[in-house]
């Protein structure tokens, strides 16, 4: 079973990656926009829950990032304190929350129509694949929770807790982990295919696992600025947490649970939504009794989602030798080295920068050009987030999954071509020459979107990983895992753009195979993945973003 799964989800990413030339199933499909989810999920019915709405200004980037060190490692451990309501509440708003309405000035075709509320775009401090947010966030409280016991969905329109269900059912959680929890609290993070799949049809598997990793991403950032512990877990049994939520597994499943270990807070306020709760029936009994509402009145379902979810939810297998042979293989070549990361560039609060995080679209312009110096920023602090072991009771030393390439064009101290980044020494190992008739005219061509130019952007970064080496250490599940860590990646790099005040957008339009020949990965495992656009915004433009 474990290979027949591995062959699923082994056929679906090389779909994937061939689907600029072999486009996948189903063929000229249409997005009916009139019949398009809610961004918003909500449960009608449901008591709510307030939450503090107040965001503290948290620690610098530039905090977080030397607290690792340039060489990478992620960010130090954080201390020993217990999260509070309020320390949740600002994980959750700063993380999904909408921060400001925006509207701004660039080439999305839909640009025009976005000046009217009904259409308007509503910014969040963690970027999403086309901006259709997927995930689900549901907290399921325990005895020591500063809420009633039960379980409570996020709404991410309205920052509060919508109660779903009273009593303590955290045992439901801890039967389906890996291995022995003593928390009596889970936040359970969920995907809802439809709310991507209704605009990417079949590619939609491997955006929403990328959006996960970015959501995981700002609370590994959110944890550390807070001080507080966070450890995410990935390899479990999603099913008796999906029957506890109310979910057909093949349309909405549990991809990633965070125990958390509560510490009485002064200024939480007792939970006004009731009175105590009841003892709670058998866990195998028990499921939400609320429905959520569905905007849609056709829900669409796409074989390739539903057969490779099922794959890669197969439980972990892991094999313990391989998975340090799962990392990227050592490169050849003399060094490049980068100017030192420019750590003044980071000191803006991580909740202002991801309040203020955007992605790019149409609006880069130069001169002036990107420097080597702010590449080299993003590029260290992006690394310093890659080491994160799925709870599988590995070793800390285990290595990273991902690596990043740089496919240099119009950046000021560095020559266009072609670069594979080394955190360890900080430098670029060169790795094609610039192609010819330039870099510009070689990205343009293998992009197969309209909402860029690449003549006005500086760098694309490009987020590799090995895949067949992944499945082989962690079974089908590995999918989901190097996925995770390669939108982690994405986020990291967002949050240091955002910070030096660089343009920054994550793209999955270019042509994987040409964007692998030249970086010399023919005859190799190795394979880029998702990429992000750097360089300049113009000075004046008409944007607006409105505070909330």
């Amino acid at each position: 079973m474990q290979q027949e799964a591995r062959d699923v989800v082994r056929d679906y990413t090389e779909a994937v990656f061939r689907r600029a030339r072999v486009p996948m199933e189903p063929l000229n499909y249409e997005v009916d926009w009139a019949d398009q989810p809610s961004r918003h999920t909500a449960y009608p019915g449901t008591p709510q829950v307030p939450l503090p709405a107040d965001l503290p200004e948290l620690a610098t980037l530039r905090d977080l990032f030397t607290r690792a060190g340039p060489s990478g490692g992620g960010d130090a451990p954080a201390s020993s304190a217990g999260w509070s309501l309020a320390r949740l509440a600002t994980l959750l708003r700063l993380s999904y929350g909408v921060l400001d309405r925006r509207m701004t000035v660039n080439w999305n075709q839909d640009v025009a129509k976005r000046a009217h509320f009904e259409h308007a775009v509503w910014g969040r401090g963690t970027a999403s694949g086309g901006g259709m947010y997927p995930v689900e966030l549901y907290l399921v409280a325990g005895a020591s929770a500063p809420v009633l016991p039960g379980v409570y969905h996020y709404d991410t329109g309205r920052h509060v807790l919508q109660r779903l269900l009273l009593g303590d059912v955290s045992g439901t959680v801890r039967a389906g982990l890996a291995a022995a929890e003593g928390a009596d609290s889970f936040l359970l993070a969920s995907i809802k295919f439809w709310k991507n799949s209704f605009k990417y049809n079949s590619f939609c598997y491997h955006v929403v696992t990328q959006d996960l990793g970015a959501l995981l991403g700002s609370w590994d950032l959110l944890a550390s600025a807070l001080d507080v512990p966070l450890r995410r877990l990935l390899c479990f049994d999603p099913a008796p947490m999906d029957r506890l939520l109310g979910f057909d597994s093949d349309e909405q499943s549990v991809f990633a649970v965070v125990p958390l270990r509560w510490t009485a807070d002064p200024a939480d306020e007792p939970d006004p939504a009731g009175p105590v709760a009841a003892p709670a029936p058998p866990a195998e009994d028990v499921r939400v009794r609320y429905a959520a509402h569905e905007r849609s009145r056709r829900v669409r379902q796409f074989p390739a989602v539903i057969a490779t979810h099922r794959a890669a939810a197969t439980p972990a297998v892991i094999t313990p030798e391989a998975v340090g042979d799962a990392a990227p293989r050592e490169l050849p070549g003399t060094p490049v080295a980068l100017p030192e990361p420019l750590l003044d560039r980071l000191d803006r609060p991580l909740s202002t920068v991801l309040a203020t995080r955007s992605s790019s679209f149409g609006r880069f312009r130069r001169p002036p050009e990107l420097t080597a110096a702010e590449l080299g920023t993003t590029l260290a602090f992006a690394a310093a987030g890659r080491h994160h072991p799925a709870d599988a009771g590995l070793p800390g030393d285990t290595p990273a999954l991902t690596r990043l390439w740089v496919f240099a064009n119009h950046l000021e101290g560095l020559a266009s071509g072609g670069y594979a980044y080394c955190p360890r020494r900080h430098a670029l190992l060169p790795a094609g020459p610039e192609p010819e008739g330039g870099m510009a005219a070689f990205l343009q061509q293998q992009y197969f979107l309209t909402n860029y130019t690449m003549g006005q952007v500086g760098a694309v970064l490009a987020i590799s990983g090995r895949r067949d080496a992944v499945l082989d250490a962690y079974g089908p599940r590995g999918y989901r895992i190097l996925n995770a860590e390669i939108g982690a990646v994405a986020q990291r790099a967002y949050c240091a753009a955002t910070a030096q005040r660089v343009g920054c957008g994550a793209v999955l339009g270019f042509d994987n195979v040409s964007m692998d020949t030249a970086l010399g990965l023919d005859g190799t495992d190795e394979r880029t993945v998702l990429f992000l656009l750097l360089g300049r915004h113009p000075d004046d433009t008409a944007d607006l973003a409105y505070r909330l």
